[in-house]
């Protein structure tokens, strides 16, 4: 178990030393919330508590799933992927480590978002630990979804093309800015149905002390699920996508 993650973190390491400052990583990863957010201010006069989570889940959802876009693609545009899977490395293994680098970019998306919300707010987390928490499982959640996406597609150079075309429409349908309870009724099998509305459901819970429509243990614990299911089903696309 140990050497596994040991394994795992190394991977982690040799991507972020190797794409942490790609133009694609720091533009979606870290620029793009933040700019989002300062846009978002302009034209509605002003970031609002209940908007704050929202964007702070966005710059998660964003930061996370943008490094793994970067790395895989590219190192299955030059197969150089092919040869980390000649390594005494498990499929699992191989998954965590390509999350891990996209894990942590997640949370360093976070932290000019959270500090402009906290600069304009001036309102503290209502608890503290739970956001910590939520922050966690978002990034995790996130990652393992952006692996799991980049090796769905078959296409390297067709990556982006289909994470924009995912990430998009949840931004807008996962209680990130339109409130859940005020959206037409069917659209909401649709909004349960999409991961980061949990993420966010539990950021916002979080930071306010109130939630729209999914209760804080609901949230928080598929959340969880969500993360550890696109880490298993990641390993079993790596596994088939062998040569």
């Amino acid at each position: 178990m140990i050497e596994d993650l040991t394994r795992s973190f190394h991977i982690a390491v040799k991507d972020l030393r190797e794409y942490y400052m790609k133009p694609g990583s720091i533009s979606w990863g870290i620029l793009f919330p933040f700019v989002f957010a300062l846009a978002f201010m302009i034209r509605r006069g002003g970031l609002t508590e209940w908007l704050a989570p929202g964007m702070i889940s966005l710059a998660l959802f964003f930061g996370s799933t943008s490094m793994s876009a970067m790395s895989i693609v590219f190192e299955r545009r030059m197969g150089s992927f092919e040869r980390l899977l000649l390594f005494p490395v498990s499929y699992v293994c191989i998954a965590l480590g390509k999350a891990l680098s996209s894990f942590l970019l997640g949370v360093i998306s976070v932290v000019p978002v959270f500090l402009l919300a906290q600069i304009v707010l001036q309102v503290p987390p209502a608890h503290p630990l739970l956001l910590v928490i939520s922050a966690i499982l978002g990034a995790f959640a996130s990652s393992t979804f952006g692996v799991l996406l980049s090796f769905l597609v078959k296409q390297p150079e067709q990556v982006m093309v289909v994470f924009n075309l995912v990430r998009f429409p949840m931004m807008f349908l996962s209680d990130i800015i339109i409130p859940i309870s005020s959206m037409p009724q069917y659209l909401i099998p649709i909004v349960l149905a999409l991961p980061l509305t949990y993420m966010t459901e539990s950021i916002r819970f979080s930071y306010t002390g109130t939630y729209d429509v999914v209760p804080p243990a609901l949230s928080f614990a598929v959340t969880l699920i969500i993360g550890l299911v696109c880490l298993i089903l990641a390993s079993i696309t790596i596994k088939r996508s062998k040569p």
